[in-house]
């Protein structure tokens, strides 16, 4: 248990059941009546992010979320193995719950793997990687009136947007929250 005055970014609450992170807090004493602390809260499963304001001094549960490094291992076709770098221990890790970030691993990657009571919430990666384009279209000098882009697919089967010089077999940057090419490597 803490106060919401000791409130902190990233620090994961338990409000009615549901885990919930929060991502912006600012304390707050109006010219008439008590103290307030306003808080931006997400919601850690379902990502739905809400307003809350509590009064000061109010006792809220913290729950305890282990954040690991571990290593991605393979994916066995309805989950993704991770391994405990510093116990060896294997962790099945289903598809829903690693999310949008199976479109930027690649075997033997590490990510930071989120565990509340034994059960993994989310994986996080960095926030970019680097892959190898494995096809694009070859893009034609004189095809734009400005800067154009063509579709290509990376070594991971995911297809994101890029240059018209981007050619396959290159490696680029990739933004791991958005899918956005960030430039060559």
């Amino acid at each position: 248990m803490a106060t919401t005055n000791d409130l902190k970014n990233g620090m994961v609450l338990n409000l009615d059941g549901q885990l919930w992170g929060v991502v912006w807090f600012q304390h707050h004493k109006p010219g008439k009546g008590g103290a307030v602390v306003r808080t931006k809260l997400k919601n850690v499963l379902s990502g739905k992010v809400v307003d809350k304001t509590f009064n000061a001094d109010v006792k809220v549960d913290v729950a305890t979320v282990d954040k690991r490094e571990m290593t991605y291992l393979y994916n066995d076709g309805e989950s993704f193995v991770f391994m405990d770098a510093t116990t060896y221990d294997q962790l099945p890790i289903s598809t829903e719950t690693v999310g949008d970030a199976a479109h930027f691993m690649l075997e033997n990657q590490t990510a930071t793997v989120a565990v509340h009571e034994g059960v993994p919430l989310y994986v996080e990666l960095p926030a970019s990687v680097e892959l190898t384009i494995e096809y694009t279209e070859p893009g034609l000098q004189g095809d734009r009136s400005t800067g154009g882009t063509k579709p290509a697919r990376l070594e991971t089967g995911y297809e994101i947007a890029v240059p018209l010089f981007i050619t396959t077999g290159e490696k680029v940057k990739v933004d791991t929250r958005s899918g956005d090419y960030l430039g060559r490597v």
